[in-house]
């Protein structure tokens, strides 16, 4: 028997100690975070079913004041309308029109205007096209003004 073997079951040893060591701290670092998270969450769901009974409780208000001297369902409707145009604004907020997409906000689909307002805003809707395929074995030039081409000093 080697002197050295007793020292390398040691060393396996240790090394299975220190990995269940790091195993079960970082468990318990996740757990905690999972845990900081999970409270973080539930506030945030709790304040928005509480902003969504105050915006009831307001769009009833509007209802109830225009009701004093409409009908109750002129009073319901026009409540609604303007229910939904705050809603269509929000969502043209939260989705504006993606750089490089060939629309902008305004701009209907299929239409030239689209394109013509992307030219105008300083872009092109698409890339260009060349005219015809290049051929077989012939390699196009690189434009100078790339910033991602790499400049050869003189």
């Amino acid at each position: 028997m080697k002197p050295m073997d007793h020292l390398e079951h040691l060393d396996k040893h240790l090394v299975d100690e220190l990995a269940q060591v790091a195993r079960e701290t970082v468990r318990d670092e996740l757990r905690e975070q999972t845990r900081k998270q999970r409270r973080k969450a539930s506030l945030y769901a709790a304040s928005g079913a509480l902003a969504l009974y105050a915006g009831a409780a307001l769009a009833l208000a509007v209802g109830l004041a225009l009701a004093l001297g409409l009908p109750d369902w002129a009073a319901a409707l026009i409540t609604a309308v303007i229910l939904g145009a705050a809603a269509y604004v929000l969502r043209g907020m939260a989705r504006p029109a993606r750089p490089g997409s060939g629309q902008t906000a305004d701009a209907v689909p299929g239409h030239e205007a689209a394109g013509q307002a992307a030219a105008a805003a300083g872009g092109l809707p698409y890339p260009p096209v060349p005219p015809a395929p290049p051929a077989p074995g012939t390699v196009p030039p690189r434009p100078t003004d790339d910033p991602d081409v790499p400049r050869r000093e003189a």
